[in-house]
């Protein structure tokens, strides 16, 4: 009987290395295939990257609209409507909804 659990625990004290090692492989191919940066993320980095190149793209349209207003009111050469516009508004004698249309 002493024999007989020598044995097994020899054969068991030789199996632990491999047997760690298998898990320790397991382990990482489980994590590659369903962690936060595995094979299964990749169709939410994709929706990500879909919903972040719209949001650019809103961003740039908002930076044209905004160099456009800026380069309407350079100091040098000011468009007279969009003066009379921000004037009005910084005044609050127009209201939100209303249309300003100049009359020349």
């Amino acid at each position: 009987m002493t024999r007989r659990r020598s044995r097994l625990a020899q054969t068991l004290r030789r199996a632990a290395w491999p047997a760690a090692g298998l898990t320790l492989m397991a382990f990482f191919g489980v994590y590659a295939v369903l962690g936060p940066n595995g094979l299964f993320a990749y169709g939410d980095y994709k929706r990500q990257l879909e919903r972040r190149d719209r949001d650019y793209t809103a961003l740039d349209h908002r930076r044209e609209v905004l160099k456009n207003r800026v380069a309407l009111l350079d100091p040098d050469h000011a468009n007279p409507d969009m003066v009379d516009e921000m004037v009005r508004k910084q005044l609050n004698v127009a209201n939100p909804d209303e249309v300003i249309v100049p009359l020349k």
